[in-house]
């Protein structure tokens, strides 16, 4: 029977596991990647990026409740708590900042506020076509119900197992890494750890909106927009000019990572190493 071999360790938070992917020499600049809504196994879907910048830096890849290897555990979505367990994860493995923060899409948020709350923990933000606060706002004229709707719906889909027909990313994973991935997409698709984080989606954008500027280096990779809410490009120059970001345009979709993992790595290396 096939069954699930997890790749990095697990801290003990709320009396559930958080497993956290590493490698790399702990002495170095430390890369913490944070993913978006619903991707399957984090640990996973970054590794054609990471993988790239591993003999220069200590990569890092939390997966937070319902995501990749952690539990099932329908804990808290209150922003400030899912920092909090995070750096708590990241604690008890030995880990200690100075961090930079990778975060894709909606964990954007998460990283933000984690720089609002503790900003000598964090040397810089290098933003994977992440969500700003407005991204969310407009969420509150009928988008988020279409959100939760769709969630619902695939829910439902996945019992039946046509869920599993839909193509999933390979690129830069290795044969039991896929296998690993369907058992993992198999098991975490769309459960309720997704679902209640959308339902806390407006509320988290507006604290981190309220929570004030954050001051230190930032890098933003920015998609077409094509895969993405309405604005996305608008909101992300937005957030880039009050942040005094630096800003790199491709032309792909949401999941930069897979399409433009040279190119970035490259740009990342030269944006970490000026700021060192």
């Amino acid at each position: 029977m096939d069954s699930l071999a997890p790749n990095g360790v697990f801290a003990d938070v709320l009396n559930h596991k958080v497993h956290v992917f590493r490698t790399g020499d702990v002495n170095k600049p430390k890369l913490v990647f944070l993913s978006g809504s619903g991707t399957t196994v984090p640990a996973y879907d970054f590794k054609i990026l990471y993988s790239k910048l591993a003999d220069r830096y200590r990569i890092i890849v939390i997966e937070k409740f319902g995501y990749g290897y952690s539990d099932l555990f329908e804990g808290p979505c209150d922003i400030d708590s899912v920092v909090n367990y995070q750096r708590d994860a990241l604690r008890q493995i030995g880990e200690s900042g100075p961090y930079i923060l990778l975060p894709h899409s909606m964990s954007g948020l998460e990283a933000v506020r984690w720089i609002q709350l503790y900003p000598e923990e964090v040397t810089a933000l290098i933003g994977i076509d992440m969500a700003t606060p407005r991204t969310y706002f407009a969420w509150a004229d009928g988008e988020l119900d279409k959100r939760l709707t769709s969630i619902r719906k695939m829910q439902k889909l996945k019992k039946t197992g046509l869920l599993d027909l839909i193509p999933r990313n390979k690129r830069g994973l290795n044969k039991e890494e896929i296998k690993q991935q369907t058992l993992l997409w198999r098991r975490n698709g769309m459960n309720n750890c997704i679902l209640n984080e959308a339902y806390a989606v407006i509320d988290n954008a507006k604290t981190v909106d309220d929570g004030g500027k954050i001051s230190c280096p930032v890098l933003l990779f920015v998609s077409n927009g094509k895969q993405v809410s309405k604005g996305w490009i608008q909101d992300e120059k937005r957030f880039a000019e009050q942040t005094n970001a630096e800003m790199a345009c491709y032309d792909c979709g949401h999941y930069m990572h897979y399409f433009e993992s040279e190119n970035m790595s490259k740009k990342i290396s030269g944006f970490v190493d000026a700021i060192i």
